[in-house]
């Protein structure tokens, strides 16, 4: 493994709207850095900001996630680990600085993309029998694509549509320069 700078360590965020795989990916991107025996940890954001009602003007209620990150990074990092691998969504710089001073270490964020019709497939099949999920899904998803595609808040882009999950992680930590 090569370590970055100084030999500290450093977060890579895993981006990109609903259904591209950042769960899947990031869990994969967890397992590679095992496999090389790199302190690391996986943290799923979607599930630090799971709380209601989220607050006036904080529709996705980033606030409380970033006070959840703050505390649980710092409890890897003090633990040892080199490498946060997080899973979720930011639209805008300035979320980006906010989510990099929460997690305290260097941030770089990788953009994942698919095909509409991939994405769709894979909404289609995580929420099947769910209408009204399903439709609010497909509606997210193609509103995100379209912020993320006028945002600046990605360092590089790995497309999910084809290949293995195993080969998608692989991009990635490359991309990171993390292996």
């Amino acid at each position: 493994m090569r370590v970055q700078g100084n030999g500290a360590a450093s977060a890579l965020l895993i981006n990109g709207t609903v259904g591209v795989g950042k769960t899947t990916a990031a869990e994969a991107v967890g397992e590679l850095l095992a496999d090389a025996g790199v302190p690391h940890a996986v943290l799923d954001l979607d599930s630090l900001r799971q709380s209601w009602p989220a607050p006036p003007g904080d529709r996705f209620n980033f606030g409380m996630l970033l006070r959840n990150v703050r505390s649980i990074a710092a409890n890897y990092l003090d633990a040892g680990a080199a490498r946060l691998v997080l899973a979720g969504v930011i639209e805008q710089p300035d979320e980006r600085r906010r989510l990099a001073d929460a997690v305290g270490v260097e941030l770089t964020v990788c953009r994942l993309r698919a095909g509409p019709g991939v994405l769709r497939e894979r909404l289609t099949r995580r929420h099947e029998g769910e209408t009204e999920a399903l439709r609010w899904h497909l509606d997210r998803s193609g509103e995100l694509d379209a912020i993320l595609d006028r945002s600046t808040v990605d360092d590089f882009v790995v497309d999910t549509t084809t290949g293995p999950v195993t080969g998608i992680a692989a991009s990635v930590v490359e991309r990171a320069g993390w292996l």
